[in-house]
């Protein structure tokens, strides 16, 4: 690489991160963030990194979607039989971080996922578009294939079976709930003295913290 990347940065120039300003519940004010980020970042507000560790103690990280924020924790879709579904199933702890550099606003959520219900996975998977439908029943998620064309083809064999009839769920397909231990808030500020609160479940009893930047 022949770029200096180490003198790549910017200030941050926004508003404070208090406690006197921040709720009791960091639900409020996750949700107060997300709705700011739909407003102000039109590119994928939603585009969390969920983080897994395998049977090798290993971490992975890919980007998804969150689809659900309930009683349940927060939520995404995918396929049970991929690389993550595997992680998850040997170890149900995870993380998910939100990222929205407009905003200079960061989110790290830390806790244990479980899978959905069943119901709810085909209400998800009922509401989608059908080729987004038809893509997650052609694809064998994390496997390799043998080539683009291979699955292109089971694509278009699946579009003309369900051509005038509802494309089901598929039984390895569905959602999965993250049910938050640990959250913590990073407002960007300048000079680098960046605002950090954390809340970590104690019982039934968040508490907040201030973090060193």
């Amino acid at each position: 690489m022949n770029r200096d990347i180490s003198s790549i940065r910017r200030d941050y120039q926004f508003e404070d991160l208090l406690e006197d300003s921040s709720p009791s519940n960091p639900m409020q004010l996750f949700d107060t963030w997300l709705d700011n980020a739909i407003e102000s970042c039109p590119e994928d507000p939603t585009a969390m990194i969920l983080s897994t560790v395998d049977q090798n103690q290993k971490p992975h990280a890919r980007v998804v979607l969150l689809k659900q924020r309930n009683e349940e924790g927060f939520s995404f879709f995918t396929n049970y039989d991929s690389n993550k579904g595997e992680q998850l199933a040997q170890n149900k702890n995870a993380c998910l971080t939100f990222f929205w550099p407009s905003l200079s606003r960061q989110i790290r959520i830390e806790g244990e996922i479980k899978k959905v219900s069943r119901a709810a996975s085909e209400a998800y998977f009922s509401s989608r578009p059908k080729g987004s439908q038809l893509a997650a029943t052609a694809s064998e998620q994390s496997k390799v294939v043998s080539s683009r064309e291979s699955l292109h083809k089971k694509f278009d064999e699946l579009e003309q079976q369900y051509i005038d009839s509802t494309v089901p769920c598929p039984e390895n397909w569905g959602g999965y709930a993250l049910e938050a231990k640990y959250i913590e808030f990073w407002q960007g500020r300048p000079s680098r003295l960046h605002d950090r609160l954390s809340y970590k479940l104690e019982n039934t009893h968040w508490l907040r913290s201030r973090l060193a930047p």
